[in-house]
């Protein structure tokens, strides 16, 4: 089991229940049976510094995880296939926890 960063940058223009089922199928693929949730963060609205998709804003989420790196292989895929993600992030934490970052 491998600590993963995972930061999503997601179209403005998502209803609530598009957004948190977006979010909830890419946890649970990335989690997989033996996964687990350490810190869900969604920092909200942001400006970007450059269209993306002709996007000029995006919505924030950060995810803390502890997961099979099988499933992080198989949610890279995942995420360059969503269409709803203008960017992501995912990165392997070594030799830390995760919650001792500041």
């Amino acid at each position: 089991m491998n600590s993963y960063y995972l930061t999503l940058v997601l179209k403005v223009d998502l209803e609530d229940k598009e957004k948190k089922a977006l979010l909830d199928s890419i946890t649970k693929k990335l989690l997989g049976e033996d996964g687990k949730m350490e810190k869900e963060d969604i920092w909200g609205s942001k400006d970007l510094a450059y269209p993306i998709k002709r996007q000029t804003k995006g919505d924030m989420v950060h995810f803390e995880i502890t997961a099979d790196p099988k499933n992080a292989k198989a949610i890279d895929k995942t995420l360059k296939l969503e269409e709803d993600i203008l960017r992501y992030l995912l990165v392997r934490v070594k030799g830390q926890t995760l919650h001792a970052l500041p």
